[in-house]
């Protein structure tokens, strides 16, 4: 079993989760929070002062990954499962305080923008502010992007090293970002026909007519890209790993969709003619239309899978492991008519299986560094590709309650060596959340599935009700798990506001936030002390 897979556990948090630091916060002499500039606050976690507070906690709590949801610019709802692209980063998650750090804003640019933040009354430390926060955050870059240009400094020779080190995706993503904004943030297949159809006069005119909008998002994928790289190898220092997240579909109003239009199924006019998604099942009676284009895995084999290729080296630049997403629909993907307003109807088609996997394989030269997603409907053929490739799959001890007995798979005394095992994830209810559920709107179950599902869950943990979340951890950290991962809603036993996200719906996600001064000393000594006990230290 390769070292990436040693016994271990962390914790999983979102980078717009971290806590806010706020202005007048202490100054320490520890990286990222070592001057004046290390205090403020716009609404949103990113990759400053409260990431390299959040690696030393896990530090301190002997946690040796951090796991995290995609870092791409986010879309519609601010998902991060919905970007406009595959390979570049979140500009919403660019530090203010490292860029005044770095002398690119003036120290009173960045606290001016955060005091004017922190008296917003809208302001709730409990959560992410997205839309207060994201037009303060470019005007910042704007700033920054400004004196960049006008001050002698050795980041041009920085800028111009990533620029050409990226390019592969770097320039594509530039004009589609410059291109989205200059046409009011329309859908690509609403543009100018020439753009649509990608004719090469109609990009050349269009590349030289947003030439400055383009050097402008290419410098806040450096900035990304040079913050990032820091926060990781302070990780590394610390003997943290990070796990990344790979949907395994892109957005439809994406860069990667735009530019590369003959590996989607697309009509003439650049529509899909079917989309992704999952049909019903207990969850969900209508299943889940996702809308994402499906894949044209014929051409992609034709091409060695070169695109995908790009996409995942790209993501272990970033990362250590990388989780794919509905993993299943590598072995068949559930394929809806475009004009079917729900998942209902569709069809299984099978995806490219073994022959991609043995092509990664090949291209990474090495232990392919994959969690599978393997969660919801999963047919043996998926689980004999899973295991073909060793990848370790997930187990979601919170699924484990519901039929009331013990041979479910999701018990931690069932679970094999090799899988990483989670309280819960973004996509569940928290645990205290989940413990206390209801009948009702939003819940499938009777009340009586409920209480018979919450009577066997307190047999088998054998806690009180308000040692729910932590008796849930201790279950899988002694289990025999490869890794055990909780959400950091769960370390701390917080309800069911604290949930980051409920699938099939689309407002109200993405935007809990981890309040400040409540990853403390006392709950990393907690977390150290069980993982000591139960041999999770790297």
């Amino acid at each position: 079993m390769s070292s990436l897979f040693a016994r271990s556990s962390g914790l999983l948090l979102h980078l717009t989760s971290l806590p806010a630091r706020p202005l007048g916060a202490p100054v320490d002499q520890l990286p990222g929070t070592d001057g004046d500039w290390s205090s403020g606050d716009l609404g949103s976690g990113d990759l400053g002062p409260s990431a390299y507070e959040f690696i030393r906690f896990l530090r301190a709590a002997g946690q040796h990954w951090w796991q995290i949801l995609p870092t791409g610019p986010t879309g519609y709802g601010f998902s991060p499962y919905q970007s406009p692209s595959s390979f570049a980063g979140n500009p919403l998650l660019i530090s203010p305080a490292l860029l005044a750090r770095d002398g690119l804003l003036r120290l009173e640019e960045w606290q001016d923008a955060a005091k004017l933040s922190t008296m917003d009354s809208r302001i709730d430390l409990g959560k992410s502010h997205f839309a207060v926060s994201s037009g303060k955050r470019m005007e910042l870059l704007r700033l920054a992007f400004r004196r960049f240009q006008n001050l002698p400094s050795d980041l041009h020779a920085q800028f111009a090293e990533f620029r050409h080190n990226q390019t592969d995706w770097l320039v594509e993503h530039c004009l589609f970002i410059a291109c989205k904004n200059y046409h009011n943030d329309q859908a690509w297949n609403d543009w100018d026909q020439g753009l649509v159809r990608r004719d090469p006069k109609s990009i050349s005119q269009w590349t030289e007519k947003l030439r400055v909008a383009c050097e402008f998002e290419a410098f806040i994928q450096f900035l990304f890209e040079r913050q990032w790289q820091e926060l990781r190898q302070y990780a590394i220092a610390n003997g943290v790993g990070i796990i990344g997240d790979i949907p395994i579909f892109v957005a439809m109003d994406s860069s990667d969709v735009w530019s590369m239009q003959h590996l989607f199924e697309l009509d003439e006019h650049g529509n899909p003619t079917v989309v992704a998604g999952v049909p019903p099942d207990y969850f969900a009676t209508l299943g889940q239309r996702w809308g994402n284009p499906l894949y044209r895995w014929d051409v992609h084999k034709s091409t060695g899978y070169e695109w995908w290729m790009r996409r995942i080296k790209r993501s272990l630049q970033l990362c250590d492991l990388l989780r794919i997403d509905h993993f299943r629909g590598f072995e068949s993907y559930w394929e809806i008519p475009s004009s079917m307003p729900d998942a209902r109807v569709g069809q299984w088609r099978p995806g490219p299986g073994d022959d991609f996997f043995e092509t990664l394989q090949r291209s990474i030269n090495g232990t392919l560094p994959v969690i599978a997603e393997d969660l919801g409907f999963i047919t043996d053929e998926v689980r004999q590709l899973r295991d073909r490739f060793h990848f370790p799959g997930m187990k979601i001890i919170q699924f484990g309650f519901g039929d009331g007995n013990s041979k479910s798979l999701d018990l931690p005394h069932n679970y094999p060596v090799h899988c990483i095992a989670y309280t819960g994830t973004h996509d569940n209810d928290t645990t205290v959340g989940w413990f206390h559920s209801k009948a009702g709107k939003g819940n499938t179950r009777s009340q009586s599935e409920l209480d018979r599902e919450i009577t066997f869950a307190m047999r088998y943990l054998n806690c009180t009700p308000d040692q729910i979340h932590w008796a849930t951890i201790r279950a899988i950290w002694s289990s025999v798990a490869t890794m055990a991962i909780t959400p950091v809603q769960d370390l701390l036993g917080l309800p069911k506001e604290a949930r980051m996200n409920t699938p099939g719906t689309v407002a109200g996600n993405w935007t809990w936030r981890c309040e400040p001064n409540t990853l403390t000393k006392h709950k990393s000594d907690q977390l150290l002390e069980l993982t000591q006990l139960y041999n999770r230290i790297v």
